[in-house]
């Protein structure tokens, strides 16, 4: 076991936490700190810091806000994450995704005024905050594994591509425009003539090198070094005259404390921004704090990362920062690093605080192509080839439904293109729940065990008898497609039909719907003469079964009555008759 797994396993190991205890992970973890991970997350905390810095400077522009709210998100996020989060290599500052969303939908709200957009970015990372908490009051968490992951990949697709045609045409030195993706390619083509070769050179070396340390220098800030670099050339050769745009003085000093300058009823649209900020800050958080908890050896608690989250982002919105999430990217250089509690976060944080007090004026000559090639490297991760090669192998149906929120994203935008996301998830859930697998059996040749025929053809056919078994549960919204289903394989059967089994053995529930059906089974069957038996029913299933009435009309099934039972019983010539089914066949006192 190495270090890294045993610190895991004594932060994390025993019962788990009740109380304020489980609200405040820092009383878990810090009584188990050793002085010795001081140095690692000192060290993890700077050099996440150094990685930062840059990297949310281009994150601010994808936002359309100053670069400095980029590094305030890197600032607060993680300083009070780390008092609420459950993973201890998770950091906390703008992603992508999130930032790309926020720009452009806050475009049109804020009619071109620089304050504005600044007070509605504020107020969405309060709105996600509030949504984020109730959500920890009300155990929502488990409610964000309906949206698929099979979406998501096309999502993410989608929003990479979108993000990168932004930043095309700063690495190319023109000005860009357009509203939408195919609107922003013609623009661009059109603008390709007046390239500035100069610019384009620049920002291909950058990329270059930002590529070549991310495959030789993994988790190293290789980004800074790059910024650090074009400042100094930009500074020192007459090579900064020749058009580049660069990001200009930044404020100096820490940012004020005060709540939006906006309150909700003035911005119309902040609540769905704010709910699509929440799905994918959630889902990325989630899923980069799992990937780092098995590493690592100790387990997340999904709920409470709904209240870091919410801390930090409530924080975000009083420090005139915006919505912040975790990232797998960012929190893979704290753990690489050698991040060994949420410590690190306190230390990156006061880093970069160090830096807006005193190095600020170091980044005027930044120019905005490095800040382009950032972007470009960092979003090609959110492009997963290899997983949308094996979605295509494994299931054509659920790469089309990627694909679906892949075009969503590109010709509708991401705001709404997380709403399609959402929508077709749910709608694929719903279509899988409403047409659940009816499989009908036949004897497994030399047992007593009856399996699905459709996909073992050498089962054996009981002559007279049709065996089905729904494998959901039976419920309001799928019970006619289980009727119609077991209906339209009764009127093909060829020879005469002396016996129907029901094995519920694959449906844990059943409401009144289904019990209704069940009942409606049993008549159209009895006025053909052929009685209908239920076997292997769960207890709660059982016990509603009962209480409709079947019990007295299909006869007992109680949980020691199996498929072979009654096949057993239908050829020994007891069960032929609806007399199976009276009430003198069940037990005074069924057991359960």
């Amino acid at each position: 076991m190495t270090e890294e797994t045993r610190s895991g396993s004594e932060i994390a190991g025993g019962a788990p936490e009740r109380g304020w205890r489980a609200a405040f992970p820092p009383a878990q973890w810090l009584p188990a700190y050793r002085p010795q991970w001081l140095t690692h997350d000192a060290i993890a905390g700077a050099t996440l810091a150094a990685y930062a810095i840059p990297v949310s400077l281009a994150y601010a522009s994808l936002a359309g806000l100053p670069p400095q709210y980029g590094v305030y998100c890197y600032l607060v996020g993680g300083l009070f994450y780390a008092l609420f989060g459950s993973s201890r290599q998770l950091a906390i500052g703008p992603t992508s995704a999130i930032s790309m969303l926020v720009g452009v939908t806050v475009a049109g709200m804020a009619q071109g005024d620089p304050q504005r957009w600044a007070d509605i970015a504020a107020l969405t990372a309060l709105v996600v905050a509030v949504m984020c908490v109730l959500a920890w009051l009300l155990r929502l968490s488990s409610l964000v594994n309906f949206i698929s992951e099979t979406i998501l990949l096309g999502f993410k697709a989608g929003a990479a591509l979108t993000i990168a045609l932004t930043q095309l045409p700063k690495l190319f030195g023109v000005k860009g425009g357009g509203e939408h993706f195919f609107e922003r390619i013609v623009v661009l083509g059109g603008q390709l003539p007046d390239t500035n070769l100069t610019v384009l050179a620049f920002g291909l070396a950058a990329l270059a090198v930002l590529l070549l340390g991310e495959k030789l220098l993994p988790g190293r800030p290789v980004a800074l070094f790059v910024v650090m670099a074009s400042i100094a050339i930009l500074s020192l050769t007459p090579i900064g005259d020749l058009g580049f745009q660069v990001v200009g003085a930044l404020p100096q000093g820490l940012p004020d404390f005060h709540p939006p300058g906006l309150r909700l009823r003035d911005v119309d649209g902040v609540i769905p921004l704010a709910f699509a900020c929440l799905l994918l800050a959630y889902v990325e958080s989630v899923s980069a704090a799992r990937t780092l908890a098995q590493a690592n050896g100790y387990e997340i608690d999904p709920r409470q990362e709904l209240l870091g989250l919410g801390v930090a982002n409530l924080a975000a919105a009083f420090f005139q920062a915006y919505p912040v999430a975790g990232g797998l990217s960012q929190s893979s250089v704290n753990d690489k690093a050698g991040a060994r509690t949420p410590l690190a976060l306190v230390f990156a944080s006061l880093t970069i605080g160090l830096c807006l007090m005193y190095l600020t004026g170091l980044l005027s000559n930044l120019p905005n192509v490095v800040l382009a090639a950032i972007v470009l490297v960092a979003v090609k991760g959110l492009i997963d080839v290899s997983a949308l090669r094996h979605v295509w192998r494994v299931s054509r149906f659920e790469f089309s439904v990627s694909m679906v929120a892949f075009a969503a994203v590109l010709v509708l935008g991401i705001l709404k293109g997380v709403m399609v996301a959402v929508v077709v998830s749910l709608l694929l859930l719903i279509r899988r729940a409403a047409n659940p697998h009816v499989a009908f059996l036949g004897r497994i040749p030399g047992t007593r065990r009856y399996s699905d025929m459709e996909r073992n053809p050498d089962n054996e056919a009981i002559p007279g008898a049709l065996l089905f078994r729904v494998e959901a549960s039976l419920l309001y919204f799928n019970v006619e497609h289980v009727r119609d289903a077991v209906w339209e394989r009764i009127r093909s059967i060829p020879g005469p039909l002396r016996l129907v089994v029901c094995d519920l053995s694959m449906s844990p529930a059943v409401d009144l719907a289904g019990a209704n059906m069940l009942l409606a089974l049993h008549a159209g069957l009895q006025a053909k003469g052929v009685p209908l038996r239920l076997v292997a029913a769960h207890a709660a299933v059982r016990d509603l079964l009962r209480a409709a009435g079947l019990e007295e009309r299909v006869g007992y099934f109680g949980r020691r009555v199996s498929v072979a039972d009654a096949i057993d019983a239908f050829q020994s010539g007891t069960a032929t008759t609806a007399a199976a089914a009276t009430p003198t066949s069940v037990p005074t006192r069924s057991p359960k």
